[in-house]
């Protein structure tokens, strides 16, 4: 090959190399185009992870499938604990659920259309059922307990699900009829796929707004994706109504009024209200009445008509206090299964028919942490049944500790919300077996039990009424091989004053603890003594009124002493 030809090759080389980078360069460019300039045309199925019903909720996929369609429409009992009442009740040993309001109980068994509602009987048109091992429940009488609101569409098998109160705004397609349909997407960009071409008019719910110019919506079949916010006009807004509350009777008969109250602890006799000093300024008396006696929660009754007939003649309302007799295994059987809560509910309710009463106290004590869902359970079951019969509804609650018997058991937020009181048992800090003397609830102590019920649990302040000691302790202490031993017995507010009397004692007042306290020696032991008396009274009246409590109840009324009810009464003023 000469050299002429070897340079006519090279040259031809050389040429093709331009125009190869051309076709890249212009290859490039399309893919540019296509790809970053170009609205997507690609279309695509919505992700519904293999649902056959999928149930949306606040336009977000829930992950829960529905059953049946129209009337016969079926919720899974997981998606309505989630989304709706995460209070709704399943007992396993009955297939039973057990749902509640403020004003209604529902209870219903899986494939059973008999049901009772506040306890009476009820026919479902349709009956819960259990599908692969989950229960399902009817929509329809759902919608009338809860208020919510429910859309299928039977097309896609979507269903949407609003919760009553809930608020979405609505927009519109825009366009002419007929006209070119807007791209609803996976992500907000045109170069993102399409799930649904919509038609223009279409009405959508506008569940989130992008600023960059999108909006996240759901269309009636359910389908979700973003949409161009210049492409939907807004169109008003969906809501669905929240029924109005019906007042309770705390609501009406005690807003903004304060609780005066004292528990009577009835023992073996009757007390004889003829006997007692004055109580001026008192408006509740709750006397120890009632108390579950077996596992079946058959209640054992104390009262007394003429009791109430002369506590309503002295202008008090009275509130039967129920407790659990204290026994913790006893607790456990008699709370366990609907049957048995709702065995002591309906005794309980009949004696307050009976004996007239104007309200129920909840006292459970010494019970098991792992029992402590019953009591609210107890107690959400209680409120419905006890406000269509006009009742208050108290319970009564320790301060927070970590005392698995006494305190751990009680969930005070829970109970907030289904008592119309919690009423705080806001003494024996130093308790009778206590390894060190102290005051039975000292002030600061007793502002902190308050504040941590109000900020730790969301409890409202006006729903609490705190309890306040009548009695005190003297302590004895002695020293035993240079170790120090304790011991105690409570006395009441009288038995005190006859102390300092007899024994001509100054009180010097406690600044720490906020009340008065004296120390003697007798019998070669050293006695101490935090003393309950007006001035400590009144400091916790003030602490009260400080915090806008619900009121004051003073455990209990045979420890007090006229000086007692003086300082009282001003909670009510």
């Amino acid at each position: 090959m000469d050299r002429s030809q070897r340079h006519r090759r090279g040259r031809k080389r050389r040429g093709l190399f331009p125009r190869f980078l051309g076709l890249v360069i212009i290859a490039a460019a399309a893919f540019w185009v296509v790809y970053y300039v170009l609205p997507n045309r690609e279309h695509v199925d919505p992700d519904w992870k293999g649902l056959e019903k999928p149930v949306f909720a606040g336009g977000e996929l829930t992950g829960y499938s529905a059953s049946g369609t129209g009337d016969s429409l079926l919720l899974p009992l997981p998606l309505l604990q989630e989304y709706v009442d995460p209070a709704i009740r399943y007992e396993e040993e009955s297939k039973s659920v057990i749902l509640s309001t403020d004003s209604s109980l529902l209870y219903m068994q899986e494939d059973s259309t008999s049901a009772s509602l506040n306890n009476e009987p009820l026919q479902l048109r349709l009956a819960p059922e259990e599908k692969d091992g989950v229960t399902y429940l009817p929509a329809d009488t759902l919608e009338d307990l809860y208020g919510f609101d429910i859309e299928e569409d039977t097309g896609t098998g979507a269903v949407l699900l609003m919760t009553a109160g809930e608020t979405v705004p609505l927009g519109k397609v825009k366009g002419k009829e007929g006209g070119r349909t807007k791209a609803l997407r996976t992500e907000a960009s045109v170069h993102a796929p399409i799930v649904a071409d919509m038609q223009p008019g279409a009405i959508v719910k506008i569940w989130k707004s992008d600023t960059d110019g999108w909006l996240y919506v759901q269309v009636s079949s359910g389908y979700t994706g973003y949409v161009k916010t210049d492409d939907i006009i807004p169109d008003g807004t969906k809501t669905v109504v929240q029924q109005p509350a019906v007042p309770t009777r705390a609501e009406r008969s005690w807003k903004g009024k304060a609780v005066n109250m004292y528990w009577e602890a009835v023992y073996e006799r009757k007390p004889d209200p003829s006997k007692f000093a004055e109580l001026p300024g008192v408006n509740v008396a709750s006397p120890t009445w009632f108390r579950i006696v077996d596992v079946e929660g058959n209640v054992r009754s104390q009262a007394d008509s003429a009791y109430v007939e002369w506590a309503h003649g002295q202008g008090m309302e009275v509130w039967g206090l129920l407790s659990n007799s204290f026994e913790a295994d006893l607790t456990t059987e008699a709370l366990s299964t609907y049957d048995r809560r709702m065995n002591t509910i309906v005794q309980m309710l009949k004696y307050a028919d009976l004996y007239n009463l104007d309200g129920i106290n909840i006292d459970f004590e010494n019970v098991y942490t792992k029992d402590g869902p019953n009591v609210t359970q107890f107690m959400r079951e209680l409120k419905p049944m006890a406000q269509s019969r006009n009742l208050i509804v108290s319970i009564d609650v320790t301060p927070k500790s970590n005392s698995e018997m006494w305190s751990k058991f009680l969930d005070r937020r829970a109970l907030g919300a289904v008592s119309d009181f919690l009423i705080v048992m806001a003494y024996d800090e130093h308790w009778a077996a206590s390894p060190v003397a102290g005051s039975v609830a000292s002030l600061p102590w007793v502002n902190s039990s308050i504040s941590r019920i109000i900020e730790e649990d969301d409890v409202p302040a006006e729903k609490l009424i705190l309890g306040v000691p009548l009695y005190t302790r003297i302590w004895t202490e002695t020293t035993e091989k240079g170790e120090t031993k304790v011991s105690s017995k409570a006395v009441s507010m009288n038995a005190v004053k006859e102390i300092l009397a007899e024994k001509k004692l100054t009180p010097v007042f406690d600044k720490a603890a906020g009340q008065n306290y004296v120390e003697y020696k007798e019998e070669d032991v050293l006695r101490k003594i935090w003393i309950e008396d007006k001035v400590s009274l009144a400091a916790r009246v003030e602490l009260a009124q400080s915090f806008g409590l619900g009121g004051i109840a003073a455990w209990n009324r045979s420890f007090g002493n006229t000086e007692a009810w003086e300082a009282l009464q001003a909670i009510i003023k």
